[in-house]
């Protein structure tokens, strides 16, 4: 299969732009535009918190009627438009008109994402000011700008694509605090110049999504934009493709990369949950581990203290036995043991193992983690990070 760049060089019929329109400071780019030359069949995955952002209503909306014709997609940094009343949904939907006129088509052609603090107004002076740059400025070679006008607390822009049997499959994603499974605090947009119909390119996003971007954690927290969506225009006249791979390995590296630069982390964590009775709870356990502040800050000292990681497992809400369950720590990131893997716990105790060595896997800036429950065929991979002094200094003074 071909590799994943960390790149976008250019996608066949999509023109992008990222500019500054003010909605940062000291220049910063905080708009991003993508427009297809043509209507592009579309799908989206939204937050799964009742706390609806503006822009996630209206798009969710726009996706029951008009998915098999959408032009363009609108991204703002600075304000998150959530919790804003009717007055947000009005922004929103003017946000989309001004972007229409802009380009040619319909209103209903085009969605809105926004990031930034809950509960403010849109900048709507900014916002146009940053449609007409944008509009100016689109390109077929402006993936790496529109990445980097779409950050708030990431450090670095987060760019994928892949091309395969005549097409291509790209995309950028924005991420770096309020990351928890079921949609993580995070924008993205894939674009693909293959031709999908709309049934198989929402299933499609919805599989790729279950394994990738609802598998990752920062903190716990769920935000109220969380939005992926998949645009799709046909130009490669790549029709229906079957292998679903590419979709896959593009998100994979988007979702791990939010992971990776999330704020204050030190260390990537891979948390492998296996021999349970079905997936779900596999995830579950998984999911309760990997969201534990304890088990975080154990990784982030450095502390080899395994029994943080049983006792998360104990109260995921899937009933485990502890005499049937082993627990392995690995350097690196895999999902299975290998020789470096070392045992720490096994049938109700813990093991006789090197503490020496315990504490030398902790050190390393990627760690596996493989629990083993006994009980079944069934597993999850989930991936999660440390918990750092400074995610508590970003976070306190997230608006100042």
């Amino acid at each position: 299969m071909a590799e994943v760049k960390a790149t976008i060089e250019s996608v066949k019929g999509f023109q992008v732009a990222g500019v500054h329109c003010g909605l940062k400071k000291e220049g910063k780019l905080d708009f991003a535009l993508i427009v297809s030359d043509v209507p592009c069949t579309a799908a989206g995955v939204f937050t799964t918190n009742q706390v609806k952002a503006a822009p996630v209503l209206v798009d969710m909306e726009r996706l029951k009627n008009h998915a098999h014709h959408i032009r363009a997609v609108a991204v703002n940094t600075g304000c998150a438009n959530a919790c804003t009343g009717q007055q947000g949904i009005d922004n929103a939907l003017q946000t989309a008109r001004w972007v229409a006129e802009a380009i040619g088509c319909d209103e209903n052609e085009v969605l809105v994402l926004s990031t930034g603090v809950i509960g403010t107004q849109l900048a709507m002076e900014k916002i146009k000011l940053g449609i007409e740059l944008a509009v100016k400025g689109l390109g077929a070679n402006n993936w790496d700008a529109a990445a980097r006008a779409i950050m708030t607390t990431d450090t670095r822009p987060k760019s994928a694509s892949m091309q395969i049997d005549g097409y291509q499959i790209a995309g950028i994603t924005k991420g770096a605090g309020m990351i928890a499974p079921n949609m993580a605090t995070m924008l993205g947009v894939m674009v693909t110049d293959a031709a999908f119909e709309t049934d198989t390119l929402n299933e499609s996003l919805q599989l790729m999504t279950q394994s990738t971007f609802n598998r990752i954690v920062v903190d716990g927290d769920m935000s109220t934009n969380d939005t992926v969506l998949v645009l799709s225009n046909g130009v490669s006249g790549v029709n229906n493709p079957v292998d679903g791979d590419a979709l896959f390995a593009v998100g994979r590296k988007l979702a791990q990369d939010i992971v990776r630069d999330g704020e204050g982390v030190t260390k990537f964590i891979t948390l492998t949950v296996q021999g349970t009775p079905d997936t779900a709870s596999a995830q579950q356990i998984a999911n309760t581990i990997s969201t534990s502040p304890l088990v975080k800050t154990a990784f982030y000292g450095n502390d080899a203290n395994w029994g943080r990681i049983m006792a998360a497992a104990g109260r995921a809400g899937i009933t485990i036995d502890p005499q049937q369950s082993k627990l392995w720590i690995t350097p690196g990131e895999v999902t299975e043991r290998n020789a470096e893997s070392l045992l720490l716990f096994d049938a109700g105790m813990p093991t006789i193992y090197s503490e020496e060595r315990a504490t030398e896997i902790f050190k390393n800036p990627e760690v596996s983690i493989l629990l083993d429950c006994g009980m079944g065929s069934e597993s999850a991979t989930v991936w999660t990070c440390d918990l750092s002094h400074d995610y508590v200094s970003i976070n306190g003074s997230y608006r100042s």
